[in-house]
């Protein structure tokens, strides 16, 4: 099997991370390939393994722009594909115009799919821009021979706007760098922390609409009123128009900025050392299609307060505390039941710890490549 990827519109954050660790953990012989071919702009391509059945190109006009992309996509990656001999093509980026078939895509992104949460950006350009994407991709969804999801719960909110998808739609789940797996280590009780030692909270993930960072700070700061000895440490990268929300929160919560702060980006490569630095991880999202970062921190070994909507309960289950990211109150809840009981951190941190091995990058593709040799087998290629 000769499978092509167009990885065209993977440029950064986590479609590059997925598209190099799903290749890195591939195996041509468990995984019945001969060849693989990604077509990619160069930045993409080098964060890649070097495999000697992995073939990589970049057309001239996959560095342009997006009008210049979706023409490639359109007029010359059928062509290239079929010169290439493939069998399936592969579009992990969920969009597509090229008339090759069979297609297997993969939905990333939810927050196209879910309204209420793409209008929390307003009448702005990025609500449009999602609006689009939700056309496009539904569009590609439907056409598709098989669309893989990251979750039950994503699978279910796409399909309640696409309709049924007519192509085989399993789930697969993204994998978990093995760096980032610690034992738990032992909970500390309250009467063991102070102010110069509080027990340190962690919430990492990108400063946007849906992330409800200043919730989780105005939460925090209640606690610390009531005499809670805590700390807590935003970290991830921000948008420029949001920042200003989270950078007000704080301001009022913690004016001097010792326990309640901002640390901006962490880069990937580090983000294992911040988790093993914190004992308590908080997780605010009401928009992900498997939260990969709150993996993470179950695979760190730190005993979790989420977000009660969409995929968390699906991946936590019933190793984690939960509660409405917008209810400042219910937060507040959530993680002083935790602070305040070290026997139910601990075993909530080891029922995390062990449901995260689930993830892994091997399991990932594996059956990732076992999608596409079924769609190969169901639809000539080249079509």
């Amino acid at each position: 099997m000769i499978v092509g990827i167009d990885a065209s519109n993977i440029r950064a954050g986590g479609g590059v991370t997925h598209l190099r660790e799903f290749l890195a953990a591939a195996d041509s012989d468990r995984d019945r390939f001969a060849r693989v071919i990604v077509w990619a702009t160069r930045r993409t391509l080098d964060s890649l393994p070097e495999r000697l059945w992995l073939d990589k190109a970049t057309p001239p006009a996959l560095e342009g722009g997006l009008v210049s992309r979706t023409r490639w996509q359109a007029t010359a990656l059928g062509a290239a594909a079929r010169s290439a001999g493939c069998d399936v093509l592969f579009v992990p980026g969920g969009s597509f115009v090229t008339s090759f078939r069979p297609i297997v895509t993969m939905n990333q992104n939810l927050l196209p799919f879910q309204r209420r949460e793409l209008l929390r950006y307003g009448f702005s350009v990025m609500t449009l821009k999602l609006m689009a994407l939700r056309r496009a991709q539904a569009r590609s969804f439907s056409a598709a021979n098989a669309t893989i999801f990251l979750t039950d719960y994503a699978r279910e909110v796409v399909t309640g706007v696409t309709g049924r998808l007519r192509g085989m739609t399993p789930v697969i789940p993204h994998g978990i760098d093995p760096r980032f797996f610690a034992e738990p280590r032992p909970a500390r009780r309250l009467d063991e922390c102070s102010n110069e030692a509080p027990l340190r909270l962690v919430y990492v993930s990108a400063v946007e609409p849906y992330k409800h960072q200043w919730h989780v700070a105005e939460a925090v700061a209640q606690l610390r009123r009531k005499g809670l000895p805590l700390a807590i440490d935003f970290a991830g990268p921000a948008n420029p128009r949001v920042l200003p929300r989270l950078q007000q929160a704080l301001r009022h919560a913690d004016p001097k900025g010792t326990a309640i702060r901002y640390i901006g980006l962490v880069p990937h490569g580090s983000l294992h050392e911040l988790y093993r630095d914190a004992e308590l991880a908080v997780f605010a999202s009401s928009c992900e299609t498997i939260a990969n970062i709150l993996i993470e921190g179950m695979a760190a070994g730190l005993p979790t307060a989420s977000s009660n909507i969409g995929a968390m309960r699906e991946i936590l289950a019933d190793a984690g505390t939960y509660f409405d990211p917008e209810r400042p109150n219910e937060i507040a809840g959530a993680i002083e039941q935790l602070v305040r009981s070290p026997e139910r951190r601990s075993l909530d941190a080891r029922l995390a710890f062990e449901r995260a091995h689930a993830y892994s990058w091997s399991r990932c593709a594996r059956e990732t490549f076992a999608v596409f040799d079924q769609v190969r087998l169901a639809t000539p290629a080249g079509m």
